[in-house]
């Protein structure tokens, strides 16, 4: 097995990348620039490349773990950027199946859901977008099942929910609670009573490896399962530092648009043998103390 591996210098391709080597399986990451010497690395910018075949030449990759997409905290949502990666995204696939690729692994996202559902089971949940990033992943996932399946490759479309852990953006919900209550940031209010699905990043990244390494096909959610109020969140991190959350807990807010309840089904994922390893809290202490060894 040689992995084609984009976005590892993102926040859960850094996770991927260290959960794949740690396996010692061989990894050609490409990207716009160079994250660690260790790595065999091929320097390419996938949204200027106009034809992906010298790529897949140079690569020799026999499996495709696909992670890179503009993320731009705050900005991905409405960002035009998500058209150019839909069709990168495409034509990069359809260049490694035909090149003989064995195996493709992409990741796609819980906006891909209708989230007046609140909870998203795999194969009943309608898919109904509602922002420009949704829809351009559930495109991309539609183009490259039909590219995959043309060329009897086996596809696997991984819906993140929540990732939380180091090296998230400062701007991200937790980063910006643990920042107020270590007294660097002001008080902001949250919907405390908004359930969520958080799963630590290594979680996910194991996730992102099962559906590689077992061969998968179809779309799985990557995600805890678990409903986890905000106000839980809030007063977790506030007691793990030492410190008063009523300055969040006073500024409670309800933000329209945001669904009371969004939390994932994972089923099909535990199915190839997967389990989270840590819990919210655990995972908070990670991102606290340091991750262990």
């Amino acid at each position: 097995m040689r992995v084609l591996l984009t976005g590892a210098s993102g926040f859960v391709g850094r996770y991927v990348l260290r959960a794949l080597q740690h396996r010692g399986i061989e990894v050609v990451v490409v990207g716009r620039a160079r994250m660690q010497a260790s790595v065999t690395f091929v320097e390419a910018d996938l949204l200027s490349i106009t034809d992906f075949a010298p790529l897949q030449e140079k690569t020799q990759a026999t499996h495709l773990l696909h992670l890179a997409w503009y993320a731009e905290h705050g900005k991905y949502w409405t960002s035009p950027l998500n058209l150019r990666w839909a069709e990168a995204t495409t034509r990069l696939v359809e260049a490694f199946c035909a090149a003989g690729g064995q195996q493709v692994v992409l990741a796609g996202t819980c906006a891909e859901y209708d989230w007046t559902h609140g909870y998203c089971r795999e194969d009943s949940t309608p898919l109904n977008p509602a922002t420009f990033y949704g829809s351009a992943k559930d495109a991309t996932r539609r183009l490259v099942r039909v590219v995959c399946d043309q060329h009897q490759v086996p596809c696997a479309w991984g819906r993140i929910f929540l990732p939380f852990g180091l090296g998230e953006s400062a701007s991200r919900l937790i980063p910006s609670l643990i920042e107020v209550f270590r007294g660097v940031r002001a008080p902001f209010g949250v919907n405390l009573m908004a359930y969520r699905d958080f799963l630590y990043a290594s979680d996910v990244a194991e996730g992102f490896v099962r559906l590689l390494t077992q061969g998968a096909c179809g779309a799985y959610n990557v995600c805890s399962g678990e409903p986890t109020r905000l106000v839980e969140v809030v007063t977790t991190v506030a007691s793990l530092l030492g410190a008063d959350p009523e300055p969040v807990l006073a500024l409670a807010t309800e933000r329209p648009g945001e669904p009371p309840l969004l939390v994932g089904e994972n089923l099909k994922l535990k199915m190839l043998g997967w389990r989270p390893a840590l819990t919210l809290t655990q995972g908070l202490e990670h991102m606290l103390y340091g991750e262990k060894p």
